[in-house]
């Protein structure tokens, strides 16, 4: 079933209007007819199941069939810290983040980031990486479009994450399994969490030993070092697979 997002207004008591650029995609690309079903969901965590109406030039109008709250969020709200990594891995970690339920991603400047982004470039950065987000949520049928935020810097991060219900960063030096495995126990009884990843070269210590200072709790995602592209896809799948109901 094709999946549209649609502002809470668009909603009405029994059909939804769709407009803009999905009007096309409707009409020409994917050429729907009246009758033909369709998930939509309001960005809140809201879906409607619908059934399409009418097919103007200009409007989609679908009828309500069912509703559902949350049927496809996760319980808990995690904010995912990427520290920039090079080339277009940003992108990768963008869709497969919001495939596996992050509810949204920061890029974060750290010592070791290779990348350093002027506002100009921000900008058009932002605007792809948020159509990435919203393209894997309507793949993965998710309720709500997770965004894709300015960069912070490192410090700012930590300042943001310490009001969290808990925050972790997976660290190589970091080998206590029995320990990384009591943390990630109690985050299905949390209501935000922060995942910091760090870049190509990892975390300078330093940032490790603020992160602590701070309450983030250090974990272990095993004897092997993970590339930067790897390590936030092991964490939040293994996030996923406790918090799933």
């Amino acid at each position: 079933m094709h999946h549209f997002f649609v502002e809470p207004a668009q909603i009405g008591e029994n059909s939804i209007l769709i407009t803009g650029n999905d009007v096309n995609h409707i009409k020409n690309v994917l050429r729907m007819k009246p009758g033909e079903n369709v998930l939509i969901s309001d960005g809140t965590g809201t879906d409607y199941d619908c059934k399409i109406e009418n097919i103007s030039e200009d409007s989609v109008t679908a009828v309500i069939i069912d509703m559902q709250k949350d049927a496809k969020e996760l319980p808990v709200q995690i904010t995912l810290y990427q520290a920039l990594p090079k080339s277009d891995k940003m992108e990768l970690i963008i869709q497969k983040a919001v495939e596996l339920g992050a509810y949204e991603i920061v890029p974060v400047n750290t010592s070791r980031c290779v990348v350093k982004l002027d506002n100009k470039k921000q900008q058009t950065k932002l605007k792809r990486w948020n159509s990435i987000a919203e393209s894997a949520a309507k793949q993965s049928k998710r309720s709500i479009i997770p965004e894709v935020r300015p960069v912070l810097d490192y410090g700012k991060a930590l300042e943001e994450a310490k009001e969290m219900e808990m925050a972790i960063i997976p660290y190589e030096n970091f080998s206590d399994m029995t320990e990384t495995k009591q943390v990630i126990a109690k985050i299905p009884g949390c209501g935000k969490i922060g995942v910091f990843i760090g870049p190509e070269g990892g975390f300078a210590q330093s940032e490790v030993d603020k992160a602590i200072e701070v309450g983030i709790r250090p974990v272990s995602l095993g004897r092997r070092i993970l590339r930067t592209e790897t390590a936030g896809l092991a964490i939040l799948s293994v996030l996923m697979f406790n918090l799933e109901k």
